[in-house]
């Protein structure tokens, strides 16, 4: 049978964590969309839009829970 030296459980577990972190650490984030609003010949007219998004510190510390139980019941598992 052949292992990956990482466990699955543990792979999402760490996944999970480093989410949680990155949740924590950036709790607020902007994206931009550019869109075509008209184009005649080689002339084009575009706007951007920004967007702000709010991760919520229940759902960091959920996601954070969850990968450390993860990454513990993997580690019980390898032993």
């Amino acid at each position: 049978m052949n292992k990956s030296p990482l466990g699955g459980l543990m792979a999402v577990g760490l996944l999970l964590v480093v989410l949680g972190l990155a949740g924590f650490a950036v709790p607020y984030f902007t994206t931009q969309h550019k869109e075509n609003l008209a184009k005649v010949g080689g002339l084009s007219l575009q706007t951007t839009e920004s967007t702000g998004h709010v991760i919520p510190p229940a759902l960091s510390a959920s996601a954070l829970v969850a990968g450390l139980a993860l990454v513990g019941f993997g580690a019980l598992r390898r032993t």
